[in-house]
């Protein structure tokens, strides 16, 4: 068995940077509408990019899966899945909180938070065809193509502020056309760290995720064969 020489190391980066981006988040000055409520953006926007890049992954991985028949991508895409999912529920918590004084309500149907929770439902259900289909290849394939189309879900969502205005704000960093950043510039170095450093956390989860998942696959595939070895010779006996 291979020396694991990544995932410590990756797993050390990540807790520093995140060390780092709490204490610059801490420190950030008042804005002068919100106070310190802003800090809130620290959290609440890289949670977002965070699903965002979870979902893409998912549909990344099963395309190489596609591509390539290899059980490792396959396991890769259900692990971000799962990432996505965990993420986007980290995005609308905190979304909440921070509209809780800003808008006067936890919740509203906007077009942004509409999109949002409707990722849940994709990729809810996405893992749950994972989780109702027993062949393995028959299950990478069908999720594969469902984690493909579900990554149509991220330009929708990105944009939603844009074609159906709500009481959402529009985005702080709009990459489209010209590159805007529409805060203080203070808040863009901090911000930028607190990216980076949910964006290795990803990296850590996922790595981790997806050993978990090999040594999940690999305990199954031994009891199958267990369970083969054992039946064969009764099967013998009663055929003589």
């Amino acid at each position: 068995m291979r020396q694991d020489r990544i995932t410590t190391p990756l797993g050390i980066a990540t807790l520093l940077l995140l060390l780092v981006a709490v204490g610059m988040g801490l420190s950030a000055p008042l804005d002068v509408n919100q106070g310190s409520l802003v800090r809130m953006m620290f959290i609440h926007v890289p949670a977002a990019w965070l699903s965002y890049l979870a979902y893409g992954g998912t549909g990344l991985f099963g395309l190489l899966y596609l591509v390539q028949r290899r059980r490792h991508w396959d396991r890769l895409a259900m692990a971000s899945g799962e990432l996505g999912v965990v993420f986007t529920l980290a995005t609308i918590v905190g979304g909440m909180l921070w509209a809780k004084p800003t808008w006067g309500a936890y919740w509203v149907w906007d077009a942004r938070l509409t999109t949002t929770a409707l990722s849940l439902v994709v990729y809810g259900g996405y893992l749950l065809i994972r989780s109702l289909i027993d062949d393995p290849e028959r299950r990478a394939r069908v999720s594969a193509v469902v984690g493909i189309v579900g990554t149509l879900y991220v330009p929708i969502n990105y944009m939603a502020v844009e074609w159906w205005r709500g009481v959402h704000q529009t985005q702080t960093l709009k990459l489209l056309g010209k590159i805007q950043w529409q805060a203080a510039p203070v808040y863009f170095v901090i911000l930028t760290v607190a990216t980076l450093a949910f964006t290795l956390l990803y990296f850590y989860l996922l790595r981790v995720r997806g050993i978990l998942a090999a040594k999940e696959e690999a305990r199954e595939n031994r009891e199958l064969m267990n369970d083969l070895g054992v039946r064969a010779p009764g099967l013998e006996a009663a055929r003589g």
